[in-house]
């Protein structure tokens, strides 16, 4: 299959060399102009791919979205022109309401959504590290995915297993959006490793987190209890306790956050069914201020 991945951080990185070690034309396109960039993960030999060549990008069957969630629109909106009716596009990112100003202008593509639990980490711009194996769960909104999408489900799970198929990848997101909610922040406001928040005070904390986010969720019509997805979040604490969150990295680096999109979009959809949610409020004020504090 022709792929090109849009965004080469660390899990478009990662995808581009699981895909290339299955055996598929793998192409990059970033936000700069080299004719390509060369990627080793791990212990691995480098690989070279062609990067930002309108060709490659024209012939792709399937081009996956791997930047962040404020990146989204920014970064899609100049390769529709390129691509042909046929291509798959399969959004990768953090957070959720990120494509809605993308989404009608692809009403000819078949559009999916993937939520990984992958963890990969990029130690320079030509190094990867795969830091954590995880799960891939990929679907479709409604009208936007076409018949033979499950067959791009296959096709990444050879090449970076487990990849399941939901058909109410609204629920996969929101679960993976819950989670996000509780660690990222955190991690990002005490400066530490996802396994630093197991500590009883932090638990208690992220506890009453949950009670406000399962109230949103339950009233989007999802299922979510509290104890559940409390138990699920000490769960990935622990799995990755030695990872940075993305949202620790970015704060680390100076970067803009996806706060926007993970615990801000809970706060809108909270708003919207007049709920209350000042934990969650209270986090996303202060990773805003880390932000404001980093562009001075």
């Amino acid at each position: 299959m022709n792929i090109c991945i849009l965004g080469a951080g660390a899990i478009g990185s990662l995808w581009a060399c699981y895909l290339h070690k299955a055996g598929h034309n793998v192409s990059l396109w970033t936000k700069g102009d080299e004719p390509s960039i060369t990627l080793s993960l791990d212990d691995l030999p480098a690989i070279t791919f062609p990067a930002n060549q309108t060709t490659h990008l024209s012939h792709a069957d399937l081009v996956l979205i791997a930047v962040k969630a404020w990146q989204v629109e920014t970064a899609t909106l100049p390769i529709i022109s390129f691509i042909k009716p046929s291509c798959t596009l399969l959004f990768t990112h953090n957070g959720m309401g990120a494509i809605q100003g993308v989404l009608p202008k692809l009403s000819k593509h078949n559009v999916l959504f993937a939520t990984t639990t992958h963890g990969a980490l990029k130690q320079n711009p030509h190094q990867l590290t795969h830091t954590g194996y995880g799960h891939t769960t990929i679907g479709a909104l409604q009208q936007y995915g076409h018949d033979g999408s499950r067959s791009i489900s296959d096709m990444l799970h050879q090449a970076l297993g487990p990849v399941t198929w939901d058909d109410n990848i609204q629920q996969a997101l929101w679960s993976k959006l819950a989670i996000n909610c509780c660690i990222n922040p955190l991690t990002a406001i005490k400066n530490c490793r996802n396994g630093e928040l197991g500590d009883p005070a932090t638990l208690a904390f992220i506890d009453a987190l949950c009670l406000e986010i399962s109230s949103v969720i339950h009233a989007e019509g999802l299922i979510c209890k509290r104890e559940a997805l409390f138990e699920q979040v000490q769960q990935v604490i622990q799995a990755t306790k030695d990872n940075y969150s993305s949202m620790h990295q970015d704060i680390y680096h100076g970067r803009a956050t996806e706060i926007d999109y993970i615990t801000g979009y809970l706060i809108q959809r909270a708003q919207a069914r007049n709920l209350n949610v000042p934990l969650n409020e209270k986090l996303f004020k202060q990773i805003k201020q880390q932000e404001a504090n980093n562009d001075h």
